[in-house]
């Protein structure tokens, strides 16, 4: 499956950000605090996305899940506006220094936060390498070739396609989102006893996703777990424990299967 950059739509943002949070996770597992234990976290890591863009944004969701300091900038103001209304950064500043101050102290506690500074990416990111500033994550972008200085002592996080060992399910339910998301999301997290990273997805990306994707859901997990949530949420329509309609995509061993279980359909 390819991921390519987000365009403007919540579907294609949705899978972005779980692209990246699976690249974190996996850089957590390698080399990071977090692994495998019951309550994994990036907690008191630096992660820069650089530009809040449509790409910053599935970055910054995946850095703000995974429990990271996440530092972003852009001078659009247009893109600065509905990062803070959908809730994707904490604060809007408008000054690196005021960025730190907020990223030092939640580093401290080992806190998530998101902080976007109201500035081109570029005068942010040569204030930093001027300053010291070195990120502990790293986007891998084109500020690689433009600003080596951030190579030594970052460690890159790139979304790639990840590998056959997972696969990729998502579920939308067709009406009345708010009664109905909060069951599904219980019903997935039971499967997903084994993989304590993708539980952490599934409690709190819904937090950072912003209103566009209320109705929407995805994860990376293994073929078998994904498996077992699409089998509890095609019982549950069935039974009438979910009165409304779930679209659910299955991403698995190279094949695409889509199902649309209806309560209509099952009665």
């Amino acid at each position: 499956m390819s991921l390519d950059p987000v365009p403007e739509n919540p579907e294609a943002l949705l899978l972005a950000a779980c692209g990246f949070y699976e690249a974190l996770t996996l850089e957590a597992k390698g080399s990071c605090a977090g692994g495998q234990e019951t309550a994994p976290n990036l907690g008191g890591n630096l992660f820069y996305v650089g530009e809040l863009d449509d790409d910053g944004r599935a970055m910054v969701i995946a850095g703000n899940v995974a429990g990271c300091a996440t530092l972003a900038a852009t001078d659009d103001a247009a893109a600065q506006k509905r990062a803070v209304r959908d809730g994707v950064v904490d604060f809007l500043v408008s000054t690196l220094d005021e960025a730190l101050r907020i990223l030092k102290n939640e580093i401290r506690k080992r806190a998530a936060v998101a902080v976007c500074v109201g500035a081109a990416k570029a005068m942010v990111s040569r204030e930093m390498l001027e300053r010291g500033v070195l990120p502990d994550l790293m986007a891998m972008t084109d500020e690689r070739r433009e600003l080596p200085g951030f190579g030594p002592g970052a460690r890159g996080i790139e979304m790639g396609t990840p590998d056959g060992s997972r696969a990729f399910i998502g579920w939308q339910v067709m009406r009345t989102p708010a009664r109905w998301m909060a069951k599904l999301d219980a019903m997935a997290f039971e499967c997903l006893e084994s993989d304590a990273w993708a539980r952490r997805w599934v409690q709190l990306s819904p937090r950072y996703c912003g209103r566009a994707l209320l109705a929407q859901r995805g994860l990376y997990c293994s073929p078998e777990a994904a498996a077992q949530v699409q089998g509890k949420f095609a019982a549950a329509v069935e039974s009438g424990e979910v009165e409304a309609e779930v679209f659910v995509r299955l991403h698995m061993d190279g094949a695409i299967q889509q199902s649309r279980l209806s309560p209509a359909a099952t009665a």
